[in-house]
């Protein structure tokens, strides 16, 4: 059969990660070894730069400058929060003709998936012969049909290690400390803090997720149980934690309300969840030392904080969307499988089957009271952190006999 032949159009969207431009270095370069593949094209702010003809010529970038930039965290081509209907799908796939794109990539989540499902039904209805591929990134990691998403494990790390230095911090000024973590609607990321703990009370010792239904007069009890007995409490809180009814706690407790451009209630930029769970404590308790922090973009592009395990897995999932899409002629969503102790495997599922749903936490992964995870999760997280992460280490000396306050 012959191949499709013609230019290849790379995007990035959504929220960006320390390793996303891993996939879009592999996937460039990739591209290269396929003749059939005439200019390799990156859309600048993602699918806005494709309505908008914003596209730039990346069949010239040299390796060395792409390995750098791929070691560079967030979207090196920019990126957009537009949600694109039938209509926007219709506009980027008039400029696709128009440029002779044939190879469609989109690294992003999975409204990244369903955009390039709308897209290729525009393809298929015109008879015009293009593939569609995504690569998938988040670090929220609720794409299904994966074990993890790159962008997630590099985040859990930054997560994990920002935990050991605020527990080792709580323990020299003891008192109640929240720190709200990404999370809309999975509970990962926010789970993921619990890998900071090494002896029998480090902190965190409360993690909620918004898997299980938040009540503040739980809360405030479980808090208090856990100051009596270790006369401090870090506390790990994802931003999309919610009420039995489904109500955003977020939504609850603040006075003001904000909304994004998609209608949904302001998570990650604003500090109101952290501040109205510290309030609680503070007015329902004799707790007078209470902080609280939101983590903000700080989570997702921590160069420092970068998973070697992430980085590579960023680098082949773009370069097995173009094996999948220019040598096998194959539409799709890569997938990442986890197979022995540890090693992965990579596979294309169907668009339509990753697009537009949201993975959870397994009930495996957290605790019956739904305050905690369980060892379960922590397996599963370990390997994903990569070489080098270590808890918090302590003093081994004794203390010397007293000689006046006996």
């Amino acid at each position: 059969m012959k191949k499709i032949e013609g230019n290849l159009l790379i995007a990035q969207g959504g929220g960006p990660t320390a390793v996303i431009n891993q996939s879009l270095a592999g996937a460039v370069i990739e591209a290269r070894k396929y003749r059939q593949v005439k200019n390799i094209y990156g859309a600048v702010n993602g699918v806005n730069g494709i309505v908008n003809e914003n596209i730039v010529d990346l069949s010239c970038e040299t390796d060395n400058n792409l390995l750098q930039v791929a070691a560079t965290p967030a979207s090196a081509l920019l990126s957009t929060r537009d949600k694109p209907d039938k209509k926007y799908c219709g506009r980027i796939f008039e400029v696709l003709k128009a440029h002779d794109i044939r190879y469609f990539f989109y690294i992003g989540g999975n409204d990244s998936s369903d955009t390039l499902r709308i897209v290729k039904e525009f393809a298929l209805g015109e008879n015009y012969d293009i593939r569609t591929v995504h690569i998938p990134k988040t670090v929220d990691n609720d794409l299904v049909l994966n074990d993890h998403t790159p962008g997630y494990p590099s985040a859990a790390r930054f997560v994990a290690e920002a935990f050991v230095g605020l527990d080792q911090d709580n323990r020299s000024l003891p008192g109640v400390y929240i720190a709200v973590i990404m999370g809309r609607h999975a509970g990962f990321l926010t789970a993921a803090s619990a890998l900071a703990r090494k002896y029998y009370d480090d902190g965190p010792h409360l993690i909620y997720m918004p898997e299980r239904p938040f009540s503040p007069d739980r809360f405030l009890s479980d808090v208090k149980e856990i100051y009596g007995k270790y006369n401090r409490c870090i506390i790990a809180v994802s931003e999309g934690i919610q009420d039995k009814d489904g109500v955003s706690i977020a939504a609850k407790l603040a006075d003001v309300v904000e909304k994004d451009a998609h209608g949904n209630v302001q998570l990650s930029g604003s500090g109101s969840l952290a501040d109205s769970l510290k309030d609680h404590i503070k007015h329902n308790s004799d707790i007078t030392r209470v902080r609280a922090d939101t983590f903000g973009y700080l989570q997702r592009s921590f160069r420092a904080c970068a998973s070697r395990v992430d980085q590579v897995e960023a680098w082949e999932v773009g370069q097995k969307a173009v094996q999948y899409g220019v040598l096998e002629d194959r539409d799709g969503s890569v997938t990442i499988n986890r197979i022995g102790d540890y090693a992965v495997e990579y596979g294309l599922a169907e668009l339509a089957a990753v697009a537009g749903k949201t993975r959870k936490m397994p009930d495996e992964f957290i605790n019956e009271a739904g305050n905690n995870v369980t060892a379960a999760f922590l397996d599963y997280l370990r390997p994903l952190l990569g070489e080098g992460f270590r808890g918090g280490e302590r003093l081994r000396a004794k203390n010397i006999r007293k000689k006046i306050n006996k």
